[in-house]
């Protein structure tokens, strides 16, 4: 919003100076002054109003395309199609291309086109259909053209660039699944959301049985790959709107939001099903993975955070203890 308040400015100052420099502003002063205040008063209320708040695309899509109409009435009166300020269309081309995308970006500079011929149109004297007012149109607009281009291509490189950094910030390294700083935060959100309107929720603890047999028979690459592995059943398991993470070493642990204890179960069983019926295979040998589970139900086993992680890691404890899996690496 600060860099679309500069450039709003600048494009006003930069007319104001060319109107009146070109003796518009004693020709036409009405049109002038009306012109001037108009887009003056325009970023006034962008400033103040806050107009279309919850909107941020629509809102830089309007003052985008009323800089060009101002722009337009520039042109209008200082020479029309043969105006020095032909390249003021750069500015909202430029604010459309760092915000508004490439679509949007290219549909403008079609309009300026458009607009171009219909200022020569009006212009008296001027053939548009002749080779020279062709080759000066090309000359003039074709900067227009390659800096909309290369801008919005830039901007999305950028985009592309931070979200990838913001992924990578959010996510675990190794498995892809969300890193424990960044689950902590969904829990306590999911958790608030849960006491303040009465709704169940469900936490799952995993770990992997016998992954340091694996990394001591096969490498830690191997025990890398089980991982990995285990991460895709889990997010192959839960919903769009469950959070899995990878707690530590060779733990996971799963949010469910809105589960109840029926529910937590049959994702626990689809889980213990994914994962063994995924084998891996490690050149010599195919090998099948099992994970023991704890589960913790909010708010039957706890109404604190802290509570509901110690009974998960009990759960889970107490299933590794009870199932007695065979180790990994036994042949599939």
């Amino acid at each position: 919003m600060r860099s679309t308040r500069s450039i709003e400015i600048l494009c006003l100052a930069l007319a104001a100076l060319e109107l009146v420099w070109s003796k518009a502003f004693s020709h036409h002063l009405t049109l002038t002054v009306v012109l001037l205040a108009t887009f003056g008063a325009a970023i006034v209320v962008f400033r103040s109003q806050r107009l279309f708040r919850s909107r941020t695309r629509l809102r830089l899509a309007v003052e985008s395309w009323s800089m060009m109409a101002f722009v337009t009435g520039v042109l209008c009166l200082t020479g029309r199609s043969s105006s020095p300020m032909l390249n003021l269309y750069l500015l909202p081309v430029i604010l459309s291309a760092l915000t508004l995308g490439r679509i949007v970006t290219m549909l403008q500079v079609g309009v300026i086109f458009l607009i171009h011929f219909a200022l020569a149109l009006s212009t008296p004297g001027l053939q548009v259909l002749s080779l020279t007012y062709a080759s000066a149109a090309v000359g003039e607009l074709s900067p227009i053209l390659l800096v909309a281009y290369l801008t919005a291509t830039l901007a999305a490189d950028v985009t592309e660039a931070r979200e990838h950094i913001e992924a990578l910030a959010q996510t675990d390294p190794l498995t892809g699944v969300l890193n424990l700083r960044t689950f902590n935060g969904s829990w306590e959100r999911v958790h608030q959301a849960a006491e303040s309107a009465q709704t169940p929720y469900a936490v799952l603890m995993i770990d992997i049985d016998h992954l340091k047999n694996v990394n001591e028979a096969f490498g830690h690459a191997a025990g890398d790959s089980v991982l990995n592995l285990v991460a895709r059943s889990l997010q192959r398991s839960i919903r769009n709107t469950d959070f899995a993470a990878r707690y530590a070493g060779d733990e996971f642990t799963v949010l469910l939001p809105g589960a109840t204890p029926t529910v937590a179960e049959e994702v626990i069983a689809r889980i213990r099903n994914i994962v063994y019926k995924t084998t891996l295979d490690l050149g010599s040998r195919m090998i099948r993975c099992s994970v023991a589970v704890g589960v913790a139900n909010f708010p039957k086993d706890g109404r604190e955070v802290r509570d509901l992680l110690g009974s998960a890691e009990a759960s889970m404890y107490r299933d590794k203890q009870l199932r007695r899996p065979p180790p990994v690496g036994a042949k599939a």
